[in-house]
């Protein structure tokens, strides 16, 4: 029990310095950016249980993981489910569509961000049916976009996002877009300027609003990871995923 005290509260001051450096990187951004408060995600990826309800009991709700079977072992242990009753699970991981049916399947599923090609988008939308809630809710999505252009790097061609996205609208009733998200190439040094990677997805942002007409305040954009969620927030970011910075080094994958 010590221990677990001890990561408790090691993690809630954690997270509340992450909290603190969001709204003041919130306070700097430019008018256009104002309009809504940018949400965190805490990554939980490879943390224990007990990093999770010691976040959650700090005021944390939302919580990102990229592995199917892991998210599925942490939503469904008892150590959450119970104590956890109001978390909110983001998927931010590759997924194959093999196991589409095993991640709509996780208790309290509130998106998935990594909807990379129409496939993938009709597969979670012939899906959801099975396992949505009794009050007929859509499957919240967001359109990973390969803003770097790496090959080894996930995510849709930057000239087809505006094709996807209508795709989705258009044939996919099950399904909420609910905005933009990317990873971008790690270790870019931000006293170079903006973040092109960053850049790019706002600019994305803005064709969409332009090609398809859809208010941009309902285009969410996520964008920023440990070492740069500020900076990512002060571009516009609606929505930052953390994970060292609240839980600290992430232990090994076995």
């Amino acid at each position: 029990m010590a221990i677990l005290k001890c990561n408790m509260a090691e993690v809630a001051v954690n997270l509340k310095s992450v909290c603190d450096k969001i709204s003041r990187a919130a306070a700097k951004r430019a008018q256009e950016h104002q309009y809504c408060e940018p949400r965190l995600v805490a990554v939980s990826k490879l943390q224990p249980t007990k990093s999770i309800v010691a976040a959650y009991r700090a005021g944390q709700r939302h919580f990102g993981e990229n592995y199917v079977n892991e998210l599925m072992e942490k939503a469904c242990s008892p150590l959450v489910f119970e104590q956890c009753k109001e978390i909110q699970w983001h998927f931010i991981g590759s997924l194959q569509r093999n196991k589409v049916n095993k991640v709509l399947s996780v208790p309290n599923l509130y998106i998935i961000e990594t909807v990379g090609s129409d496939k993938l988008a009709s597969a979670l939308n012939n899906s959801w049916p099975r396992f949505r809630k009794s009050d007929g809710s859509k499957l919240n999505v967001m359109v990973q976009v390969n803003t770097s252009q790496e090959t080894e790097k996930h995510g849709c061609d930057i000239a087809e996002v505006s094709t996807l996205v209508k795709y989705i609208i258009q044939e996919c009733p099950n399904l909420k877009f609910k905005g933009l998200m990317t990873i971008g190439m790690l270790g870019y040094d931000v006293s170079s300027g903006p973040n092109p990677d960053f850049v790019c997805l706002t600019v994305c942002r803005e064709k969409l609003r332009d090609k398809l007409g859809i208010d941009i305040r309902d285009i969410e954009l996520s964008m920023g990871m440990s070492n740069d969620y500020e900076h990512a927030i002060e571009l516009g970011s609606t929505s930052v995923r953390v994970g060292r910075a609240i839980f600290g080094v992430r232990p090994r994958k076995n």
